[in-house]
Formats: structure tokens, sequence, C-alpha cells
């Protein structure tokens, strides 16, 4: 287990089982002495994305103020194992959030009745479904999240969403054959094949890659292209009523991927919802200047929310 030491935090290298596959686990500790059990924060990235892309930039600050954090890759993805790689099921990532959640109740020092799923983008929509599933969690918190199957097909325009639908099927016959996945770009730029064709999200991903210290091609960027023929059927926000924890949704007012009206009316769907609302684009909460606001917010919400247990 690869271990490494800050000033305010320690943070080491393990993993965890998901189905009978190794799953990377980044588990981010304070450094600081504390008498008692404290709460956990489990981070996952959105669609096609890994851990490396800027998560660990919240989690060194959720560390810091005094919260464990556990930061993990889907299998396939990222720095965890499984096979084939960049297959992407909704089915199977609730699988692996499930097995997250199950990993950080059993670390040593954490109050397990206190965990807090933390994810963005289609991760944000994860936290709402399996919270609104019936997942015990003391919070959830939303960023930029996908909530509705055809809002997201919308916002990718029906030329886009035709251009990946031909691989996609392709794909899904050859998975019945047993062949290798087609795989598509998670993110192009308009008018190429791509998952994500918005203006926005080919230079928004290439600044999550520059400001996470990682060159182009250290990770895949490509998702296998079946899921095209299924992501619009997948919408959290049919869960969002029966979410009974508190929840921090957090929005952008110029989301080209989950439009704002879209999350709102999500939002105000979950009982127990503090929605905050920042000008900006659907990449931006990760970078400066949005993630200083971003991140207080969040912190804000998480030490209301889940006080640490006394000794």
């Amino acid at each position: 287990m690869a271990e490494a030491t800050t000033g305010t935090f320690t943070f080491s290298e393990d993993w965890f089982d998901a189905h009978g596959t190794r799953c990377a686990a980044r588990v981010y500790r304070p450094s600081t002495d504390h008498a008692g059990r404290r709460p956990v924060v489990v981070m996952a990235h959105g669609f096609g994305a890994v851990r490396a892309l800027r998560l660990y930039a919240y989690a060194e600050r959720f560390a810091a103020a005094g919260f464990v954090v556990v930061v993990f890759d889907y299998r396939g993805f990222g720095d965890s194992e499984g096979e084939p790689r960049q297959l992407l099921s909704v089915r199977m990532q609730h699988q692996d959030w499930r097995a997250a959640l199950r990993y950080a109740r059993t670390l040593e020092g954490v109050d397990s009745q206190k965990v807090v799923a933390w994810g963005t983008s289609f991760a944000g929509g994860h936290v709402i479904t399996i919270a609104g599933r019936g997942e015990p969690l003391a919070a959830i918190i939303a960023q930029v999240p996908h909530v509705s199957g055809p809002a997201a097909v919308r916002s990718t325009g029906l030329k886009a969403a035709l251009k990946v639908a031909v691989p996609g099927v392709r794909d899904l016959v050859g998975s019945w054959l047993g062949r290798d996945p087609v795989l598509v770009d998670s993110v192009n730029v308009p008018g190429r094949v791509g998952m994500m064709t918005t203006p926005d999200a080919h230079p928004g991903m290439l600044t999550l890659i520059r400001e996470s210290g990682l060159n182009d091609g250290d990770y895949p960027q490509t998702v296998a292209a079946r899921i095209a023929l299924s992501i619009g059927a997948y919408s959290p926000r049919r869960w969002a009523a029966r979410v009974r924890c508190p929840a921090l949704v957090q929005i952008v007012t110029q989301d080209a991927i989950t439009p704002r009206p879209v999350a709102e009316a999500a939002a105000a769907k979950i009982q127990r919802s503090t929605v905050k609302i920042y000008e900006g684009g659907h990449f931006d909460p990760y970078v400066a200047p949005l993630f200083e606001t971003v991140i207080a917010d969040q912190l804000d919400f998480l030490t209301r929310h889940t006080a640490p247990t006394p000794a």
C-alpha cells in the first residue's frame, strides 16, 4: 500500500472488491489528532472520467478540514481492474458505488453512520439514485448532476446522437458475439463522433487534464459505444423524491449537459435539499475561479450535516 504525507493529511493507495474485481481507492486521512470517529466522504467522477481528473483537489480540502475521504475509480476505468476496459454500465457503476460505501464503513476510525456520497456530473445522478433507492447515507453532494436521460439526449442534438448510435449498435451486437468493445470518444469537438460534443466539452476536458497535472494520453478518454443506446433511459430524477438524507445540489447557469431548469426541477423534489446556483458552464466547478466557491459551499454543507462523533 503506497502512502504519502503532507502537513495536514496523509493518503494511501488501497483497493476494495466489487463483484470479484479490484477497484482502486485512494484513502485520505487528516493528520491532526482526533479523539472520536470521523465522517467519511466517498467520491467518484462522471461520464467516462477517472479520479485523477481533479477529484484529488476536492479530497485534499476535505481531508484538511477533518474528513476521511475515499476516492475511487469504477471497474474497467482508470487505475481499477476489470475487463473489458472502458465499458460504462450504469448497473455496474451503481454496484461499484455500493461496494465503495461498504468499504468506507469498515475503515478504522470512521463513523459508519456518517457516510457521505459525493458525485459529479454522471456520478451526481448516481448518488441521487442510490440515496433514493434506500442506501443509508448521512448526506449526498451532487455537483452539476445528470438527472434526465431525455434532457441529456436533447442537449446532444439529433445529428450528434445519430453519430454515436451507429457505433453503439455495432458495439452492442459485437458484445453478443463476444467481440471487443467498439469505443467512441467520451468528449469531442462539435461535429465529430463523441458522447459529449457541446462547444464547451472538449476545451473543458483539456483544462481538467492540464489542471490535474496529467498528459492528454495518460488515461483513455473513451467509452464502449453501447452506452449511447441506453443513456436516454437513465433519469435519476425519478428517485429524487425518495431521497431522505440532506442533499447539496450544485447547478451552473450555462450547463449544456444538464440544463439548469431540468436540474432545478429535480432538486426541488428532494425533501432536504440545499440548492446552490453558480454562473458558469458544466466544466467550470472543477477549476479556478469557480472551484473555490464550490468547495467552500461543500465544506459548509458537510460541517453542518456531519459533525464528528465525540469519543
